[in-house]
């Protein structure tokens, strides 16, 4: 299948469409799931004037596999753990263990370089949409559900350009609604859906969401 989305921002403003109801609303915060959703979370934001933030969380991947994710971890000790994957992958508890100890320091890496002096947003009653660029096994965003839990919002929006048929039912009651573009039958990977997948690096996170503060509509 041919790549729907040129890269992140294309996506980002089809996403945007997706999501017009939430427009010009003073209540919506939309969160990024660094690294790859802060482009397509900084279009919706500024298509919807709303203030755009972070959500840090980082992908466990099996050990010699690092493109399958085996769980993720968020602020305030969210975890999640897909043990169907750890099981069909023969992940020992050792390795498990190793795995969640370099997570936890790349999320204490990654709060500090993406947030630095910066003050999260407030969450507690409003409406807040979770943006990434792609829901595959869902285990980033799951994690990253639980830490948003314990926020309070009002409402919770997982919005995503491309997901798998039934990702609405692997988030299940974690989020209140589910806005995917796309959820194509023969989905294989979020890469596929994109021209252009590269990696968003560090410098690139920051430079959007000092821009976003800067530029707000």
């Amino acid at each position: 299948m041919s790549a729907l989305f040129a890269d992140r921002s294309v996506a980002g403003g089809a996403l945007a469409q997706q999501l017009q109801a939430y427009a010009g609303r003073d209540d919506v915060v939309v969160l990024a799931l660094p690294r790859g959703g802060v482009p397509v979370a900084w279009e919706v934001a500024q298509a919807l004037g709303a203030k755009l933030d972070v959500l840090v969380v980082c992908r466990l991947c099996v050990p010699y596999q690092t493109k399958l994710a085996l769980g993720a971890i968020a602020g305030g000790g969210a975890v999640f753990i897909d043990r169907q994957i750890v099981a069909s992958s023969g992940v020992s508890p050792q390795q498990l263990e190793d795995v969640l100890a370099a997570g936890c320091q790349d999320l204490v890496r990654c709060r500090a370089l993406y947030r630095g002096a910066r003050e999260p947003a407030v969450l507690q009653g409003r409406t807040v949409i979770v943006v990434d660029d792609g829901v595959a096994t869902g285990a980033s965003m799951h994690a990253a559900l639980t830490a948003l839990r314990v926020a309070k919002p009002e409402w919770i929006v997982v919005a995503v350009p491309a997901a798998p048929p039934g990702a609405q039912d692997r988030i299940g009651t974690a989020a209140d609604e589910f806005v995917s573009v796309m959820s194509p039958p023969d989905f294989r990977s979020v890469g596929q859906y994109y021209r252009d997948f590269g990696q968003v690096s560090d410098e690139q996170v920051r430079g959007l969401l000092s821009y976003a503060d800067l530029h707000r509509t």
